[in-house]
């Protein structure tokens, strides 16, 4: 099954643009920067995440409207 949310997918490239809610250092650090959507992650049974990983490796979920499609 593939799932798609608005305009964003798998293999997209995303700029994070906002944190809705408390994070730790790793994840605050990543504002600004881009990566490319790996996958999804189902929230409180409402909504979809997208799984983000980073050129270093790192990798967190994210709130569709935490994130921006770049290009």
């Amino acid at each position: 099954m593939r799932v798609v949310t608005a305009d964003m997918e798998v293999g997209q490239k995303v700029r994070v643009q906002r944190l809705r809610d408390r994070a730790n250092q790793a994840v605050i650090q990543r504002l600004g920067q881009t990566g490319v959507i790996q996958g999804y992650k189902m929230t409180d049974g409402s909504g979809v995440g997208f799984i983000v990983a980073f050129d270093d490796g790192f990798s967190a979920w994210y709130f569709e409207d935490e994130l921006a499609i770049v290009g």
